[in-house]
């Protein structure tokens, strides 16, 4: 299969265009304690319809190991109490950070919430070094998105500032089915 991947950035804090607030309250939720199990479940529970199978096969060692370091930072968006998506951030570069996971519960897609979350993502992103002593601030945020993820992430991230600085196309094999969160989950 053929895979497009866009990499996408902001160059100042300037570049974000905030998204509406959705028609259902939503309340983001930095996670200040490393767990390996919250991370894998929403990783699963996000990309499992989008073909995220990089870290599926990590040890809890190995989620310790990356959740664990200075910089790095989950951050959980719910409705009325429900988790409905989330987003992480690695700041473990000195003044760049990059959005590595954003998205939503397949049951929240399509309601206005995922404008909302990114706009709270990208400013955490650029306020990362005010919760981080001894980091430099951020002075560049970055994404990549690719052809199997989300129909509306790329135009999401163009909506909210991000500019496209390079594109990839390359070939790929994929299972024949996304790994779910579970067989059918979110299929209509």
């Amino acid at each position: 299969m053929e895979i497009t991947t866009w990499h996408l950035e902001q160059t100042s804090p300037d570049d974000l265009s905030a998204a509406k607030p959705p028609a259902v309250p939503v309340t983001v939720t930095r996670a200040e304690l490393v767990s390996p199990e919250l991370n894998r479940y929403l990783y699963t529970a996000v990309g499992g319809d989008w073909f995220w199978i990089d870290r599926l096969s990590w040890t809890w060692a190995q989620w310790i190991e990356w959740l664990d370091r200075p910089g790095v930072e989950t951050w959980v968006a719910y409705a009325q109490g429900t988790p409905c998506g989330y987003f992480e951030l690695d700041g473990s570069e000195e003044g760049e950070v990059e959005l590595a996971y954003f998205g939503l519960m397949s049951s929240f897609v399509g309601k206005g919430v995922g404008g909302h979350l990114l706009t709270v993502a990208l400013r955490e992103a650029w306020s990362l070094a005010e919760r981080w002593p001894g980091k430099t601030t951020t002075r560049r945020v970055t994404v990549h998105t690719c052809t199997t993820d989300g129909p509306a992430a790329l135009k999401n991230y163009q909506a909210r500032g991000f500019r496209v600085f390079r594109t990839e196309v390359e070939q790929a094999e994929l299972p024949a089915e996304t790994p779910g969160p579970w067989p059918g989950a979110g299929k209509k």
